[in-house]
C-alpha cells in the first residue's frame, strides 16, 4: 500500500504541478491574466454576481402583445382558409378573440368544417406526447362562429414562448461576450437574467428585450399624406426608425413579404461606399429563393426592411438580388450595427418580453463578499491546520500540507474549466476543508488502533491506509451524491455550492490516498521508524 512505481509518483507530482500551474493565475495583476488567457488556456477562476457585482434583470413575456399576435394570426389564417375555399363571410376582431359570420347559410356546415381546423393545437407534454390544448375554442351559432382563447391553451403558448425565449436570450448574451451569465426560468411567464461584471446594463438589456421580427416588404404604390391616414386593404403603417413622426404603408400580403426566419447569418460591418456601420446578411436556402424571386419581380420599386414593426430603411430595387444576400443600412452607430447583427443570429423572440425588475449589484458589494468569504477561509484553514497539528503532529503536518495541494487543485480545477465561483461556493470550499482532514482523521485514527495492538510501525501504517480507504470511499461518494442531486434540482447559488463541493470531494479523493500516502511512503523509506508518531 505504501510502495509506488516511477511512473506513479511522476503522474501525481505532475498532477500538483499542473494544479499550482491552473491556479496560478489568480494571483497574478489583471494584465498578465489577459495577457496569459489570450495565449493559453489559462485563467483565474470567474466570480459570481455576489462577489464582482453586476446587473440583475427581471424580464416579463408581454401577455398583451401575445394576445394581439395570436388574434391577427388567427384573422389572417380565417381569411386564407375562408378564401380558398370560396367561402362568402364578414370578421369582427373581439378583446378575446375573432368572430366569422357566414354570408350564405348553404357554406355554413362547409365552413364548420374549415374553421375546426384552425383552433390551432399545441402539445404541452414532453417528447410531444401530452395532451394536446387548443389555443382557440370554436363555438357555432348558425352561420356565426367564434374564436375565443382556451385558458390552458393560453398558457401553454405562453409557457412555449418563456422555453423559446431562454435558449435566444442565452444566445443573444453570449453574442455580447459576457462571462458565466445565468439566465433562468422563474415562474409561469418570468426570466432571470444575471450578468456578472456588467455595471451598465441598459444596452444589453435593450437588446435582449428587443423581438427581432425582421421582414422585407414591398411598399404599397399609395401613401399617407397625413398621420390620421388609414392604410388601404393588404396594407400596414409602420413608423419610420430616423423619424418616427413619419409613416410609411408597407404591403402585408405573403406574396409581397420575405420573413427574417429564414436569415442564415447576419454580421456587422461598413459600408464600402461611405464607411457607414450596415449589417451584412445571407438567407438559406428557402429564404435566397423568395428573396430572389421578390426582387426579380419588382425591380424598379421600393421594399421596406422592417425591423419590429419599424422601417429601417426603404431602398429601391436596382437590379435581382440572387445570391441570397445584402446588407442592412439605416444611419447605424458601430454599436447598434453590432447588436442587431447578434439579434438577428439569434433569431426573433416568439413575443415580447418586457423588465419588470433591474437592480444593479455595486462592486463595493462584491468586494465585500469576496473580504469576508476570505476571511471566513483563512479562519477555517488555520483553524483546522492548528487542530490536525495538536492532534496527530508530525503526521499533522503531512496532513496540512496535503490539505494546502487540496484548496490548490480545486481552485486550478475552477478556473481552468471556467466554474463560477459564487459565496456560497465559498462557503463549499470551507466544507472542503473539513472534509479532506476528516479523510486524514479516519487513516490516521486506524493507524493508532493497530499499533495499540502490537504491530509494528510500518504494518500499521501500511494497514491503516488500507483498511481505511473502504470507510473514506463510502464517505465521499455518499457526500457526492448529494452534491449531484443538489446541482440538478437547485438553482443560482446551490448549484454554486454543489459545484465547490463536488470539485473538493473529488480533490479530497486525489490528496487522501495518493498525496498523502506519497508522503507518509517518503517519509518510512527515509526515516525507517520503529514507533508510529501519534
Amino acid at each position: 500500500m505504501l510502495y509506488f512505481s516511477r511512473w506513479k509518483v511522476v503522474a501525481i507530482l505532475l498532477s500538483v504541478l499542473a494544479g499550482i500551474l491552473f491556479a496560478l493565475p489568480n494571483i497574478l495583476p489583471k494584465n498578465m491574466q489577459d495577457t496569459l488567457h489570450q495565449y493559453t488556456i489559462l485563467r483565474p477562476v470567474t466570480l459570481g454576481l455576489d462577489l464582482q457585482g453586476g446587473s440583475n434583470v427581471l424580464m416579463e413575456v408581454d401577455r398583451k402583445e401575445l394576445v394581439n399576435t395570436l388574434i391577427v394570426q388567427q384573422m389572417g389564417d380565417v381569411r386564407a382558409a375562408l378564401r380558398t375555399a370560396r367561402i362568402g363571410y364578414k370578421l369582427n376582431r373581439t378583446p378575446n378573440g375573432v368572430i366569422v359570420q357566414i354570408t350564405e347559410a348553404a357554406d355554413a356546415d362547409k365552413a364548420n368544417e374549415v374553421l375546426r381546423g384552425l383552433t390551432q393545437p399545441i402539445d404541452t407534454g414532453m417528447f410531444g406526447t401530452g395532451v394536446a390544448n387548443h389555443i382557440f375554442n370554436l363555438e357555432r351559432s348558425g352561420q356565426q362562429f367564434t374564436f375565443s382563447f382556451s385558458e390552458a391553451g393560453l398558457e401553454a403558448r405562453v409557457s412555449r414562448a418563456v422555453e423559446q425565449s431562454l435558449r435566444i436570450i442565452e444566445n443573444r448574451v453570449n453574442g455580447t461576450g459576457i462571462a458565466e451569465a445565468s439566465i433562468q426560468r422563474q415562474g409561469r411567464d418570468r426570466i432571470v437574467i444575471q450578468l456578472p461584471g456588467v455595471g451598465d446594463p441598459d444596452q444589453v438589456v435593450k437588446m435582449i428585450g428587443q423581438t427581432a421580427k425582421l421582414t422585407f416588404q414591398l411598399v404599397c404604390e399609395s401613401q399617407p399624406n397625413s398621420a390620421t391616414d388609414n392604410p388601404p386593404q393588404d396594407c400596414a403603417s409602420y413608423p419610420l426608425k430616423e423619424n418616427p413622426q413619419q409613416n410609411l404603408w408597407v404591403q402585408t400580403s405573403s406574396a409581397a413579404t420575405v420573413d427574417g426566419a429564414d436569415l442564415n447569418d447576419a454580421q456587422a460591418g461598413f459600408d464600402s461606399r461611405n464607411n457607414e456601420p450596415i449589417v451584412n446578411f445571407r438567407f438559406n436556402q428557402k429564404g435566397a429563393l423568395r428573396f430572389g424571386k421578390l426582387t426579380t419581380d419588382n425591380v424598379g420599386k421600393p421594399f421596406a426592411i422592417v425591423l419590429d414593426n419599424q422601417v429601417i430603411s426603404y431602398p429601391r430595387i436596382n437590379e435581382p438580388i440572387l445570391g441570397g444576400s445584402g446588407q442592412i443600412s439605416g444611419n447605424f452607430t458601430v454599436e447598434e450595427a453590432n447588436s442587431l447583427a447578434i439579434v438577428l443570429r439569434s433569431g426573433a423572440l416568439p413575443a415580447r418580453l418586457i423588465p419588470v425588475e433591474q437592480r444593479t449589484v455595486g462592486p463595493s458589494l462584491g468586494s465585500d463578499s469576496i473580504r469576508a468569504g476570505a476571511v471566513a477561509s483563512v479562519i477555517a484553514l488555520v483553524a483546522v491546520m492548528i487542530f490536525m497539528l495538536i492532534a496527530y503532529g508530525l503526521f499533522g503536518i503531512f496532513a496540512n500540507f496535503a490539505l494546502i495541494v487540496n484548496l490548490i487543485l480545486l481552485i486550478g480545477i475552477m478556473s481552468v474549466a471556467g466554474f463560477t465561483l459564487t459565496l456560497p461556493g465559498i462557503a463549499g470550499i470551507v466544507l472542503t476543508m473539513g472534509i479532506a482532514v476528516d479523510s486524514n482523521v479516519l487513516v490516521y485514527e486506524r493507524i493508532r488502533e493497530e499499533w495499540r495492538h502490537g504491530r509494528t510501525a510500518l504494518n500499521s501504517i501500511e494497514t491503516g491506509f488500507r483498511a481505511a480507504l473502504a470507510t473514506v470511499l463510502d464517505s465521499n461518494i455518499t457526500s457526492f451524491i448529494a452534491a449531484v442531486v443538489l446541482f440538478g434540482v437547485g438553482s443560482g447559488p446551490v448549484r454554486g455550492f454543489a459545484i465547490a463541493h463536488a470539485i473538493g470531494i473529488l480533490t479530497t479523493m486525489f490528496t487522501a490516498f495518493t498525496f498523502t500516502r506519497l508522503i507518509v511512503s517518503w517519509w518510512v523509506r527515509t526515516t525507517k521508524p520503529k514507533e508510529v508518531p501519534l
